[in-house]
């Protein structure tokens, strides 16, 4: 396996202005990339010179009926089912609106708890 492109500063700044101003949003960097998170669970990243986005069901299919779109997969044979990379025509306001359907679907999903150390047995 080689290695990882780095993204492109164009698409990190499309990154950085795509996301929804809204106090849920946390944004951290996964394997090099810069990634946002509601409740420790991910909504959006970017991946080599792809970004992703994670959708319910209906809006992953809404979103592969555009031109470009394609389910995630990191590396050839490891697909993120519920991540969709976006196709590369779509504009920041598009991406924006997607990104808040992402957040909302993301913060309806179970908090992830951080990996802390565990409380001692008492």
């Amino acid at each position: 396996m080689g290695t990882w492109k780095k993204a492109p500063q164009t698409l990190v700044d499309t990154f950085t202005a795509s996301l929804p101003d809204d106090p849920r949003v946390e944004r951290r960097q996964m394997f090099g990339y810069p990634c946002a998170f509601t409740g420790g669970q991910m909504f959006t990243g970017l991946h080599e010179d792809r970004m992703i986005v994670r959708l319910d069901e209906a809006g992953r299919a809404e979103l592969l009926l555009r031109e470009g779109a394609q389910v995630f997969s990191p590396m050839p044979g490891r697909v993120m089912r519920e991540y969709v990379v976006f196709p590369p025509q779509t504009t920041v306001e598009e991406r924006r609106a997607w990104l808040v359907r992402s957040l909302d679907y993301a913060a309806s999903l179970p908090a992830k708890v951080g990996k802390g150390k565990k409380a001692a047995a008492g």
